[in-house]
């Protein structure tokens, strides 16, 4: 069987698919325009992608291609209704870097309040002390309210840790439940588009950790920023297009808010490239590059997981975190079954 793999991997997942019999195509940082010739040249029956994005015209060329598995969790990246329309699979590895973006969440909020690349900038860049200025205007996070919205595995995960540095937690989610927010030892924070603006109201800082889907699109907008306190936190490590980024700018510029982004609209696909992002340029907003899930813990969970899903294919022809399961099985997929 024939491994496209078309992004970064790491060596003992590559290693673990050769042990496993598969001939691997190893081309990292071929780019979305180049997948559609390789699967073609290569006639791989398989491609594992990270960001890579994967378009119905590269999915078109893969004559023999059965299964796109991202070795991470969204698959916004990967066109899914061309796929299930050329019945193939489109699989993930939902909550293998939960801990990592877990534990960059915790480092932007961090410094939202202590402004710590401030701090560096002003030491190595400006070769200034000053002691008078960053000793003050930090709140502090023990006893703040922190609004987790998306308890998914990484909102959990970021529950955890808030909980431990003394935060009062609320979460809200589409399908939280009093029951489960106490298992979380959290407050309940509703369900619904009033209880998400209620949350902005009352919260200190809010931290986002919802997919990408139409019902998030500009989720966090106009509307909410305006409720959220004066000098309150925004943190973003989901995905750059549930934020209206104008608006948050306007509210950062307007009622002194800080935020932590690890993801923006408009970001470069490439791994490198120039970018004058006009977010990243106001004060009090500190930035990442969508590293999120760029641990090695986290990226050998993940080649892990992506393994696991060739293997159980390879061996059974099945497909496990198949997220168009459905789809496949209205195409009429012949396969012996997915989950």
């Amino acid at each position: 069987m024939k491994v496209l793999i078309a992004d970064k991997f790491e060596k003992s997942g590559l290693d673990a698919l050769a042990a496993l019999g598969c001939t691997l195509v190893n081309e990292p940082g071929i780019g979305s325009d180049k997948i559609g010739p390789a699967l073609a040249a290569s006639g791989a029956e398989v491609l594992i992608v990270r960001s890579t994005k994967v378009p119905k015209a590269a999915i078109e060329q893969g004559s023999a291609l059965r299964l796109i598995i991202r070795a991470g969790a969204g698959v916004d990246n990967i066109d899914t209704p061309a796929a299930t329309s050329r019945q193939v699979a489109v699989c993930n590895c939902p909550g293998m870097n939960a801990v990592a973006v877990a534990e960059l969440t915790i480092g932007l909020l961090l410094c939202c309040d202590r402004r710590i690349p401030d701090q560096t900038a002003d030491l190595r860049l400006n070769k200034q002390w000053n002691k008078k200025e960053y000793s003050t205007k930090s709140k502090g996070l023990k006893g703040l309210a922190l609004g987790v919205v998306g308890v998914g595995a990484i909102g959990q995960e970021v529950i955890r840790r808030a909980v431990a540095f003394g935060m009062n937690v609320v979460a809200w989610s589409r399908g939280i439940t009093p029951q489960h927010a106490a298992a979380l030892n959290c407050e309940f924070g509703g369900t619904d588009t009033p209880a998400l603006l209620a949350l902005a109201r009352r919260c200190d800082a809010i931290t986002v950790h919802l997919p990408a889907a139409p019902t998030t699109s500009k989720l966090f907008g106009a509307e909410f920023f305006s409720a959220m306190k004066p000098g309150a936190y925004f943190i973003n490590t989901s995905r750059g297009s549930v934020v209206d980024e104008a608006a948050l700018r306007s509210a950062i510029k307007e009622k002194g808010l800080r935020a932590g982004l690890d993801v923006f609209e408009g970001a470069p696909a490439e791994a490198q490239a120039q970018w004058d992002c006009p977010t990243a340029s106001l004060p009090g907003v500190y930035c990442t590059h969508h590293i999120g899930a760029s641990t090695d813990q986290a990226q050998n969970a993940v080649a892990e997981e992506t393994v696991r899903i060739v293997r159980v294919y390879k061996a059974e022809k099945r497909f496990i975190n198949c997220v168009n399961a459905e789809g496949l099985e209205q195409a009429g997929w012949q396969g012996q079954g997915v989950a």
